[in-house]
């Protein structure tokens, strides 16, 4: 065949991004500067903030979960310790240690050693501002492969006081009727679950400068 000689090189070429990267991303993998909803597995309700205080403990925003999924204050960005440690783009992997700052109110998912209101669990709360807060906002994602993918079911493990972001069924009155508590546990167990659900989802890639938004 006229040129087959030259078939193997253009082969060997294509392959050489994966040869020297390593495990490329799959398509499905969430990254970097993608917006979303988080939905616990057990219990059916996703992380939810708003501008509502606790009225004990710290008096921090609170951090609830909500059943509805249409809800605008379940949106939160998956940000890096720093930003150059997770650029826009750039798929975040298992044990990776991240930022949920909530889109509305642009304060992180935080946690410290205060008891929760309802089951005396710890408190976790949104603290900062415009996404700026303390080394309490930190959080390693848990999951089996490399990549954080958007199928799995994953944990989140806070850095500083090593609980598990988890709801275990707790219900608050007025003025959040229905809104189920939100609390670290030190046990790993099937309360702290977590899927990646609605949201902007960038196009993972290994090169934070080439990327797409779905």
């Amino acid at each position: 065949m006229r040129g087959g000689g030259r078939l193997f090189p253009l082969l060997l070429l294509a392959l050489l991004p994966g040869l020297c990267h390593g495990r490329e991303p799959a398509p499905g993998a969430v990254t970097c500067g993608s917006v979303l909803k988080l939905l616990n597995t057990r219990h059916s309700v996703r992380l939810h903030s708003h501008e509502v205080k606790y009225g004990s403990g710290s008096g921090q925003q609170s951090v609830t979960g909500v059943e509805a999924s249409d809800d605008a204050n379940s949106y939160w960005r998956i940000r890096g310790k720093s930003d150059s440690s997770c650029q826009r783009g750039t798929p975040v992997k298992c044990g990776q240690a991240i930022r949920l700052t909530h889109v509305n109110t642009g304060k992180n998912l935080h946690t410290h050693h205060f008891p929760s209101p309802l089951s005396n669990n710890q408190e976790v709360s949104a603290f900062g501002d415009d996404g700026e807060g303390d080394d309490l906002d930190f959080w390693i994602v848990q999951c089996s492969g490399t990549y954080w993918e958007r199928e799995d079911a994953v944990r989140f493990k806070h850095v500083g006081t090593e609980v598990f972001l988890s709801i275990t069924g707790e219900q608050y009155g007025h003025p959040i009727r229905g809104q189920r508590e939100v609390h670290g546990m030190s046990a790993a167990n099937h309360h702290n679950y977590w899927k990646a659900m609605e949201g902007v989802f960038i196009k993972p890639s290994l090169d934070p400068a080439k990327h797409d938004e779905l």
